[in-house]
């Protein structure tokens, strides 16, 4: 990862006992209810260290550019969030009662070496199935050899999983400012991972 004062990034892949498709849907659909609460909460100082972040590398995060945590916070206000398969549940329940955005790749779409680096001006990818494209210029991404996949915002449709999907990359885009709240949430993601015999390894990350 590419040096930088403000973040505090966590990541850890996943194997999951079978692929995600064939694994309950409904494990964690209390996590992501209206009025829901989970062992890490979030805070105003969380919002504004998140998007102090995205700031650094001369990033908007606002309207719809706005971080994913702040998304799923008001989705789950209208009954909107629901559940999608184990592996972005417990990525949407942590975000969502911690704050802190949060990617979900599939590993076998990922092509080597993966890095994190903010995006030059230009940068783009396609983040749904409509086609729908995102303009990346100054945003903290995860790139791999074809280019940006990931982000704190809205995460590339190329490395999104599938119901074919066993192995995931997890991705906590923390601010250093937030470091503890961080290492909660990623305790509390690994507990949940666990409801569904999923095994999690930590990545270590290097600086350079």
């Amino acid at each position: 990862m590419a040096p930088h004062p403000l973040l505090s990034l966590r990541a850890f892949v996943t194997e999951f006992p079978e692929p995600l498709g064939k694994l309950p849907r409904d494990g964690y659909r209390d996590l992501l209810a209206p009025g829901a609460r989970g062992p890490v909460q979030g805070a105003e100082e969380v919002r504004g260290a998140i998007r102090d972040l995205l700031r650094h590398g001369g990033y908007k995060p606002t309207g719809r550019g706005k971080p994913a945590s702040e998304y799923l916070v008001r989705a789950a206000a209208e009954g909107k969030l629901g559940p999608i398969n184990p592996a972005v549940d417990v990525g949407n329940a942590v975000s969502l009662h911690s704050g802190l955005p949060i990617s979900v790749v599939d590993v076998d779409r990922l092509r080597a070496p993966v890095r994190v680096d903010v995006a030059p001006p230009g940068t783009r990818y396609v983040f749904n199935a409509a086609g729908q494209e995102i303009d990346l210029q100054g945003l903290l991404c995860l790139f791999d050899a074809e280019g940006p996949c990931a982000n704190a915002v809205k995460d590339s449709e190329r490395t999104k999983t599938s119901d074919a999907t066993t192995t995931t990359l997890t991705l906590i885009w923390g601010a250093a400012a937030t470091a503890n709240r961080v290492d909660e949430a990623v305790g509390w993601a690994w507990e949940l991972l666990g409801r569904v015999g999923a095994t999690v390894d930590r990545v270590e990350l290097t600086a350079g």
